[in-house]
């Protein structure tokens, strides 16, 4: 199993993070301009922990180097009984082996907008996680 998958699937945040690069960016589902940096994204994927219900990957695509990976994945939300979201994380690895292209994508619409809303909800506290991870990423 791939690491990224086998921390995802372990809700390893630590295991998450140390896959991430500095430099990575976070192309979201929902938001129109991506984000940039290790804090900023390892505290949306913290987000994204804390509403997934049943989570899930169903399938693992990869190219012949291991470089670019796809994996589709089922969830729930919480809170939102009845929404079934089945989407994709794009990843691509730099040459020291970290993910610095993050994009997910999602379907349908309606559990997008659910995912849009629930996001949203918790935004603030996902700023200041990126703040907090940023003082931890500097002194690690």
């Amino acid at each position: 199993m791939h690491p990224f998958r086998k921390a995802v699937e372990e809700r390893d945040e630590k295991g998450i993070q140390a896959l991430l690069a500095d430099d990575v960016v976070f192309t979201s589902p929902v938001a129109f301009k991506p984000y940039v940096g290790k804090p900023m994204t390892a505290a949306i994927l913290r987000g994204v922990l804390r509403i997934f219900e049943d989570f899930r990957y169903v399938r693992e695509i990869h190219d012949g180097s291991g470089r670019d990976h796809a994996f589709v994945f089922e969830t729930g939300l919480a809170g939102a009984p009845g929404v079934k979201i089945t989407g994709c994380d794009f990843l691509h690895f730099n040459e020291d082996g970290l993910i610095d292209d993050f994009m997910v994508m999602v379907r349908p619409l309606s559990g997008a907008k659910a995912l849009s809303e629930a996001m949203g909800a918790q935004f603030e506290r996902i700023q200041q996680d990126a703040l907090e991870l940023a003082g931890e990423f500097a002194t690690a």
